[in-house]
């Protein structure tokens, strides 16, 4: 992702990838309850069983005002030259006549099927998985219509991806997920990887942070920000700016053909409540990485969002997707 947005990004001391600093962690009173339907499929590795309920305890979400935020910028900036190979790949699938089944990973409020399902043909079947029920409803209340008309339908499944399987994807035509790939651990990128490669479907991978970014006017502490924020990336040992690379070669180990495309969001005036949220984010994730830099980057920010503020701000923040086509398998459907 590349500022606030994954594990941390709703905790004011963690923001994370593309996420803001500062979100809300308490869920809003009379919060929808699981939908009828919801199941459990993904465990998340360090979700904590209470009691003898068998309930995952209460985990930060994401707040769905940032994700309405940065999903016109999401939708954007998305690689389209990789849906052309995609949708060759999909058309010749075993089972396609029946429609198309995707999995869309750490879905948040749906954002991708919104983006996706209208660019693909034929009838489908999104299948969110996300540890939030708050999101999950929001995702599922979405409409969706495929490219020609043909109806797309959702279901929900709460929980995660850190131990996925092949088992949770049996069926799958495509398995998506967004602003997701850098908070994994090279173990999670390795079980995603083999569970898609288990499933023999293809997968699109969008907006991982490439750990860059650039800002006009520049500023002399540009880069040793960009370097804190970085380090906070990785911090235990997740893959941060490292994403694409890892997960590309976990994919190519089981075969899959794999293509990468830069995928910048490219901020201006017409976006500046976007561009100050993650500036609170980056600049906030930096100094919890490197609280020497506190003085100063409180300046920067100060500065940065005078600037913003006044329209005279441009930021550009880097981003790949990534595409796998895993071969097929006579289980793909």
């Amino acid at each position: 992702m590349d500022q606030p947005a994954d594990r941390t990004s709703d905790r004011p001391a963690a923001p994370r990838g593309d996420r803001p600093a500062g979100q809300p962690t308490d869920r809003p009173a009379g919060r929808p309850a699981p939908r009828p339907g919801e199941r459990s499929t993904l465990r998340l590795r360090d979700t904590r069983e209470s009691g003898d309920t068998g309930e995952a305890a209460e985990t930060p979400r994401y707040a769905p005002e940032w994700l309405q935020l940065r999903e016109g910028a999401d939708a954007a900036a998305r690689a389209h030259d990789l849906l052309d190979p995609l949708r060759i790949r999909l058309a010749d699938l075993p089972g396609r006549a029946d429609g198309l089944v995707v999995h869309d990973l750490g879905c948040g409020t749906g954002s991708m099927g919104r983006w996706l399902a209208p660019l693909l043909d034929g009838p489908q079947h999104w299948v969110l998985h996300d540890r939030d029920p708050y999101l999950l409803h929001f995702a599922a209340a979405s409409p969706r219509s495929a490219a020609d008309g043909s109806r797309v339908t959702v279901e929900t499944r709460r929980g995660d991806i850190a131990r996925l399987t092949p088992d949770a994807l049996v069926g799958a035509s495509l398995v998506t997920a967004s602003a997701l790939l850098d908070v994994l651990t090279p173990e999670e990128a390795g079980a995603l990887a083999a569970a898609c490669a288990g499933a023999g479907c293809p997968a699109l991978l969008t907006l991982s942070v490439a750990g860059r970014v650039a800002l006009a006017p520049s500023h002399p502490l540009d880069t040793e920000i960009t370097d804190a924020f970085n380090d906070h990336q990785r911090r235990s040992g997740l893959l941060g700016p490292d994403a694409v690379t890892v997960v590309a070669e976990a994919f190519a180990e089981h075969g899959a053909t794999v293509r990468a495309r830069p995928s910048p969001w490219r901020l201006g005036p017409g976006e500046t409540a976007l561009t100050a949220q993650w500036l609170r984010g980056w600049v906030g994730a930096a100094v919890e990485q490197r609280p020497e830099l506190r003085e100063r980057a409180d300046r920067y920010l100060a500065e940065r969002l005078a600037a913003c503020v006044a329209g005279e701000l441009r930021v550009l923040v880097h981003h790949s997707d990534l595409l796998a086509l895993c071969r097929p398998t006579g289980g793909a459907s």
